[in-house]
């Protein structure tokens, strides 16, 4: 005999999603790169801290709402997406605004600094200094070797450029994983139906096993 299917099925482990995590890792890393890089009483400053955490609380926000409703459970997950978007669209002004380069997506640091799998701010940092110190032949460099360009004219330059790009790996890794969640989400909807064809589900059943 199956077992009968609960009102209110198993929600709020947000914390194993993979989406989860990596946002919450771009929201460490933001608050950090504000804080060095971006003017601490101006608007971009707000504004990018709490679309990054706003990237966070709505992905935990979101499956904490699943048990009664899948619908808020979509809603706030696609929130969770266009913050990081917004996210991503300042990171990107950051770099044109100061005549920075934008990596291409076949840059080969995007997929090293993906395969590094950095948990914390601290590691990302780590990885941030070692390609600035293969990009100026110190010693220290694990990555692949940082391409010649023009938009990298001094030192003090370099950080923040590979800075903001690692920043700009992350989120696309946050949305891409987000853009899956939400399919998947969307499918099990329409498969399933939310709290309301559920509950229709469970009373017809147990008038049925009167």
């Amino acid at each position: 005999m199956p077992d009968k299917e609960p009102l209110i099925p198993k929600h709020g482990g947000y914390r194993k999603l993979k989406s989860f995590q990596v946002a919450q890792l771009v929201y460490d890393v933001t608050a950090r790169f504000c804080d060095r890089y971006i003017e601490k009483r101006s608007r971009t400053h707000d504004q990018m801290v709490q679309a990054a955490r706003s990237g966070v609380q709505n992905i935990a926000e979101g499956s904490q709402a699943a048990g009664t409703s899948k619908k808020t459970e979509l809603k706030l997950t696609n929130v969770a997406r266009a913050s990081l978007e917004e996210l991503r669209l300042d990171y990107e002004d950051f770099l044109r605004q100061r005549d920075l380069h934008l990596w291409e997506r076949k840059d080969p640091r995007r997929a090293h600094l993906i395969a590094r799998r950095c948990a914390t701010a601290d590691a990302v940092a780590q990885w941030t200094r070692e390609q600035h110190d293969g990009q100026h032949g110190q010693n220290g460099s694990s990555g692949p070797p940082a391409k010649s360009m023009s938009s990298t004219k001094s030192t003090p330059s370099t950080f923040p450029e590979i800075a903001a790009n690692a920043a700009l790996v992350l989120i696309a890794v946050a949305c891409s994983l987000l853009d899956r969640q939400l399919a998947a989400l969307a499918a099990a909807f329409e498969r399933e139906g939310g709290f309301t064809e559920r509950l229709y589900r469970i009373r017809k059943n147990a008038r049925g096993t009167k």
